[in-house]
């Protein structure tokens, strides 16, 4: 089979996009981590500005899942207040092409939706 092409009917590979979209889906979690991915390193009230419309509620459960699942690192800060910071994990770099990708495809699905 050509690589090009979707692999369908095979129960591995569903099953892999099924535990991918467990870690991922959601409404905010790829937009978190594409705040964190494109500065690489991210105070919690820098992805509360990115993210538009997430809760600080929201925010700090998502954080907390991602860290769980090891894509993302917290690291709290000396500062005067203590700030915390993240980056993606070792592991989390990984979805860096996933992201780029996903960029690439909404500007281009933008496009062809509004015609500009």
């Amino acid at each position: 089979m050509d690589e090009n092409h979707c692999r369908l009917g095979h129960k591995k590979e569903i099953m892999a996009v099924h535990d991918a979209m467990d870690v991922l889906s959601g409404k905010w979690k790829i937009s978190i981590i594409s705040s964190i991915c494109y500065y690489n390193k991210r105070r919690f009230s820098d992805i509360l500005n990115d993210v538009d419309g997430i809760s600080n509620k929201m925010l700090s459960k998502e954080l907390k899942e991602l860290e769980v699942n090891k894509l993302i690192n917290r690291t709290v800060l000396n500062t005067q207040p203590i700030s915390v910071q993240y980056q993606l994990s070792e592991y989390g770099m990984s979805l860096k092409t996933i992201i780029t990708n996903l960029t690439d495809w909404g500007l281009a699905h933008r496009k062809v939706i509004t015609g500009k």
